[in-house]
């Protein structure tokens, strides 16, 4: 019975996370948009399954990373209020590396979909 308790907890830590996000950072809610977007596409274009795993891999990716873009912008902020040049730095790092996945998900989608259009 205390596994569940913990599980249940766990889930609404998770979900609680969740949610903070989706009212704080307007790049989720344009990413989960995205994500939808090609969800959908996969659907209508029935990608082959290593198509679809792929696709779902660069969705994780560009949304996990977003996650701990804003847990590192939260932690930093919560270090040093104002703008540090050395915490300017970090946040620019973390924002690069959500948008080199960004990049490189709508590059994999272009190779996997364009096929398909044409």
């Amino acid at each position: 019975m205390g596994s569940i308790k913990k599980l249940i907890k766990s889930l609404s830590h998770a979900f609680s996370g969740f949610g903070f996000i989706l009212r704080r950072e307007q790049n989720m809610k344009i990413e989960l948009i995205a994500a939808a977007l090609v969800i959908i596409a996969m659907i209508i274009t029935q990608v082959r399954t290593w198509e679809a795993v792929v696709l779902t891999i660069m969705i994780s990716a560009v949304l996990i990373l977003e996650t701990l873009n804003t847990a590192l912008e939260q932690f930093i902020n919560m270090l040093k209020p104002r703008v540090h040049p050395k915490a300017k730095i970090l946040k620019d790092l973390m924002a690069a590396a959500v948008f080199l996945a960004s990049i490189t998900a709508a590059v994999v989608g272009i190779l996997i979909f364009l096929p398909y259009i044409v």
